[in-house]
């Protein structure tokens, strides 16, 4: 599990924080997280990544575990903002992100 007082975390956030406000944006977020996957894109690491999201573990993140991580990032997303993230990601329109999905997202950006 991921510590979000680590200094790892700050040091991938710092990265990508374009903007210099000590959180992330989406956009931000989807940089570090391609970075990441750029660099190692190992399934397993896809796989971990994918099971931080997916809280209940059934195979599929919701808006609410979207919400949940984004907002342990530091990120206070309005609804609008995390349904535009689920709808860019979410190629069957079932309104949550399968893994098939996430994966896509994470190695095109």
């Amino acid at each position: 599990s991921i510590s979000l007082g680590d200094s790892p975390l700050q040091d991938m956030v710092g990265e990508v924080d374009a903007d210099g406000s000590g959180t992330i944006d989406f956009p931000e977020f989807l940089s570090l997280m391609a970075r990441k996957m750029r660099d190692t894109d190992s399934e397993e690491e896809i796989r971990e990544a994918f099971r931080v999201f997916d809280k209940d573990g059934n195979g599929y993140i919701s808006a609410a575990e979207l919400r949940h991580v984004m907002t342990n990032l530091g990120e206070k997303l309005t609804d609008e903002e995390v349904d535009e993230m689920i709808k860019e990601a979410d190629c069957n329109n079932d309104g949550q992100v399968n893994y098939e999905e996430f994966v896509r997202m994470m190695t095109e950006k």
